[in-house]
């Protein structure tokens, strides 16, 4: 997805007097596998995109056609638009890269080659030295959630002992990273799969905001503004990766599910009246208020969803997320997120940015003055 923002190849495009944003043209995207060695001809590219398609990571933009069609329609990443559904086993994968990027950028790193009975290991690293680093830098709040975190982690295969004759505890235990998460992968390995991935049987995200009638398959959910009435966008809640769910654990006490996906509504209109530019949110005599709001990361995360650009503007808020307890509301325009200003950047940037970030989250907002 990075190189192919990187080249243009996605971008906002107009259509029938719509435009869509961050989307690519099939047939393009199937020229520039070839051209980049990521597969060796049309029927191979073609078929790694349906691939794609059927493990809900694109989608056509109006979700029109099930099958990727090697010609000049317009599909996205679920990724840019916010509708990557994410299940337990993606949250626990996109937590562990967390971790790990973090580990492997750090200077002294408790990530290291150590040795077993003789035997040198990769990505090594102690167990309570884990634990004390997970507190340390406040990746959980106590030992207690640091060591579930580490015993999830080792039940997806994401950590394990190096002998693997132990589970995970706070003690000297010699453990290790399995997975090699800076090692570059091809797109052709996904077609050398053997088994397909189980999915679960409910369609819904366990991150939106609230469904209205799930039992029709409706695919909108409510944006609240607490002082105004509930209008209706199509959205999904935007989850922490800092944070997994599932199984008995008081800490992972949400369980995702991945499905088939009922049709997503495109491009929910902005909840502004108008659009708002930079120039005149930093005008001086400007109608705003500036706002510091911390808000504290639950077990699904923050509560908001975030959209537009150049200034973006919180598009959603669910009432009983921690967003809404630190009083964020519905319009306001994010100034800055955890010190850095961030006026410039576009929804998925910042989204970008909330989700590789602390649980802690310090956002600046402005908000007009009624």
């Amino acid at each position: 997805v990075l190189r192919l923002h990187d080249g243009k190849l996605i971008k906002d495009r107009r259509y029938h007097l719509r435009t869509y944003p961050n989307c690519f043209v099939a047939k393009e995207l199937t020229d520039w596998l070839i051209d980049h060695k990521e597969a060796p001809d049309r029927e191979t590219g073609i078929r790694l995109m349906q691939k794609l398609m059927d493990h809900y990571i694109i989608h056509h933009v109006c979700d029109e056609h099930s099958d990727y069609k090697d010609a000049k329609l317009l599909y996205r990443f679920r990724k840019d638009d916010g509708t990557f559904p994410l299940d337990k086993d993606v949250k626990v994968f996109m937590r562990g890269q967390s971790l790990y990027e973090t580990l492997v950028n750090v200077e002294d790193s408790i990530l290291k080659v150590r040795e077993e009975n003789s035997v040198k290991y990769q990505r090594t690293f102690v167990g309570c030295e884990m634990i004390d680093w997970l507190v340390q830098k406040g990746e959980t709040a106590n030992r207690k959630e640091a060591v579930e975190l580490c015993e999830t982690l080792l039940e997806h295969g994401i950590i394990q002992h190096v002998l693997g004759k132990h589970r995970f505890f706070d003690s000297d235990l010699l453990c290790q990273f399995r997975i090699n998460f800076r090692r570059r992968r091809r797109l052709t390995e996904l077609l050398n799969e053997n088994a397909p991935r189980t999915l679960s049987e409910s369609p819904d995200s366990p991150f939106c905001l609230r469904k209205l009638n799930p039992e029709q398959g409706n695919t909108s959910f409510l944006s609240v503004q607490l002082t105004k009435e509930i209008k209706v966008v199509s959205a999904v809640r935007r989850s922490s990766v800092t944070s997994l769910a599932g199984g008995s654990n008081p800490y992972f006490n949400i369980t995702p599910s991945l499905g088939s996906l009922p049709a997503a509504e495109c491009n929910p209109k902005s909840v502004l009246k108008r659009p708002v530019t930079n120039e005149e949110l930093l005008s001086p005599g400007a109608p705003y208020i500036k706002k510091t709001l911390t808000i504290v990361g639950d077990a699904v995360g923050w509560g908001f969803v975030v959209r537009g650009g150049r200034p973006c503007h919180i598009q959603a808020v669910d009432p009983g997320g921690p967003a809404a307890a630190a009083g964020m509301k519905v319009c306001q325009l994010v100034f800055s997120v955890n010190g850095l200003c961030v006026l410039h950047l576009d929804y998925p940037t910042i989204s970008s940015l909330i989700m590789t970030g602390p649980r802690t989250l310090v956002l600046e907002v402005m908000e007009a003055i009624e």
